[in-house]
């Protein structure tokens, strides 16, 4: 209970950063603050994507991926939810309006794909157990892939960045779920590969 609390209380910060600041470097640094927080707690993974690759990895059991993949959506809407409380409108990442579909998605694959070798790499090996600079790669890994390709792709690399604030905007007749595929395919293929290319290149 403790981890899925965890879970949605940074996913909900890292959300409401996300919206109220859209700065790149707010963004990573929040991220990577809440993974010092609750990363002893859940692994502070505050991503499905980070989930499913720590899944793949063995390094969490599958009883577990659904509570924490819910407990981050949850976190994600709630955040949603606040903003439209103060601004009576919501956000939510989205695409330029003349990048076709595939592009997108393959640079949303590559870049959760980059995420998420990283988590793998420095909060999952033997061989780099203990260190304490995870929080702060990883929320570097997030700043540099938002401010590469945040204006092609809205930069969400996690898909609950953007179900949590789609949920509101659908909650008040919005129509951001034409972007559903983008955000799912593109975080979640990018997950698989980072787990797929770790086994291969790695011995622990």
């Amino acid at each position: 209970m403790k981890a899925y609390i965890m879970e949605y209380i940074g996913t909900t910060f890292l959300v409401l950063t996300v919206g109220f600041s859209q700065n790149p470097l707010a963004i990573g640094i929040m991220l990577g603050v809440m993974i010092y927080m609750g990363g002893h707690i859940s692994g502070g993974h505050f991503n499905p994507s980070v989930t499913l690759s720590v899944y793949f990895r063995k390094k969490i059991e599958g009883k577990f991926v659904w509570g924490y993949i819910v407990c981050q959506v949850l976190g994600a809407f709630t955040a949603a939810f606040i903003y439209y409380m103060v601004y009576s409108n919501t956000f939510y990442p989205a695409p330029a309006e003349d990048i076709e579909l595939w592009k997108a998605i393959l640079l949303e694959l590559l870049f959760t794909f980059a995420y998420c070798s990283v988590v793998l790499a420095i909060a999952t090996s033997e061989k780099t157990k203990g260190n304490f600079v995870y929080g702060f790669a990883i929320g570097l890994t997030v700043t540099a892939s938002a401010y590469t390709v945040g204006p092609i792709t809205g930069g969400a690399f996690n898909p609950a960045v953007f179900l949590g604030p789609m949920l509101m905007d659908v909650f008040i007749g919005g129509n951001s779920a034409e972007h559903l595929v983008l955000y799912l395919v593109g975080p979640l293929g990018g997950s698989a590969l980072a787990a797929i290319v770790y086994r291969i290149i790695n011995v622990d």
